[in-house]
């Protein structure tokens, strides 16, 4: 059974192949190759508002952060960075940490959730976080230099988290007692 935590530094130890591979790719990440592990882990560990790990049985699967998008009259709208493993690669693993980000965001008292630059031919991407409810709200024409193929777009990506409150229903007889008088014979 996956296990969601949160990461410590030697958790990030175990991680840094991961993150230097993905990082490395440039495909998906719009991190400097080049940055030192100390860099990357105050990036990814220290600057979030929380880190956590997907493990199974002691073996990392993957990493997220969860933190403010922006500051001030933004900072109702959270943030998340995913990284899975290539060996956890479509075993569930990046739903499930978007999953539980979502509710951990909730209970940090975010309101929605932003993705400011999903790179458009991440396609596996893109289509999850449809899958999971965030819809496309901003496109960047040749704003990624994926490794491969060149100038691509990215994706803004963006999901209201808080549950709306539901009317109170009332049956009509409950209505008629609430509204009618009493009527004098």
């Amino acid at each position: 059974m996956i296990h969601i935590r949160p990461m410590t530094a030697a958790d990030f130890e175990r991680f840094w192949p991961t993150f230097q591979a993905i990082v490395g790719a440039r495909e998906t990440y719009a991190f400097d190759a080049g940055m030192s592990q100390e860099q990357a882990r105050q990036l990814w560990l220290e600057a979030p508002l929380h880190t956590l790990v997907a493990e199974e049985d002691g073996e990392l699967l993957g990493s997220y952060y969860l933190k403010a998008n922006a500051a001030g009259p933004g900072s109702h709208v959270s943030n998340c960075g995913y990284m899975v493993s290539d060996a956890a690669r479509g075993r569930g693993v990046a739903r499930l940490m978007c999953e539980h980000s979502q509710r951990l965001a909730r209970e940090q008292g975010f309101l929605a959730m932003q993705f400011n630059s999903v790179v458009a031919t991440n396609e596996v991407a893109v289509a999850l976080w449809q899958k999971l409810g965030f819809e496309v709200v901003g496109r960047l024409p040749r704003a990624y230099r994926h490794a491969r193929l060149g100038l691509v777009d990215c994706l803004v990506m963006y999901k209201w988290l808080e549950q709306p409150q539901q009317p109170m229903l009332i049956g009509r007889k409950n209505i008629e007692a609430v509204v009618s008088r009493k009527r004098g014979r």
